[in-house]
């Protein structure tokens, strides 16, 4: 098992930075890949950012929206995940999802959510 804790939503203004946190327990060396989610209301959950580990190396990857505003890291020392977004705007609002993909066959492991409002 794998168990996944984000924190660090809130309200911000348009223009603003958020850091969210994911916080990785239990079985961490399954995971192979860990991503950040969103989910605007009504709206079905898409991926934001996702970051695979490759031995010494990290692979990260963006939807379009996301590219040269959220930079998503992994920090190893501390078992955590950070997606760090600058420039937010009103479309950014949503629900954030930290998600945990195994290496090979195997659910994914996901948090509970931390909410996110960008608005004047």
């Amino acid at each position: 098992q794998v168990h996944l804790v984000e924190s660090g939503g809130g309200l911000v203004q348009p223009g603003g930075s958020l850091r969210l946190s994911c916080v990785i327990s239990g079985e961490i060396y399954r995971v192979e890949t860990m991503a950040w989610y969103r989910q605007a209301p009504g709206e079905q959950r898409n991926l934001v950012a996702s970051v695979t580990s490759q031995g010494t190396t990290m692979r990260t990857n963006y939807v379009d929206s996301a590219k040269g505003r959220f930079t998503i890291s992994w920090d190893y020392a501390r078992d955590t995940v950070y997606l760090q977004m600058n420039n937010l705007n009103p479309g950014d609002t949503a629900v954030y999802y930290c998600a945990a993909k195994p290496f090979g066959a195997g659910t994914d492991y996901w948090g509970q959510g931390t909410r996110v409002t960008v608005s004047s």
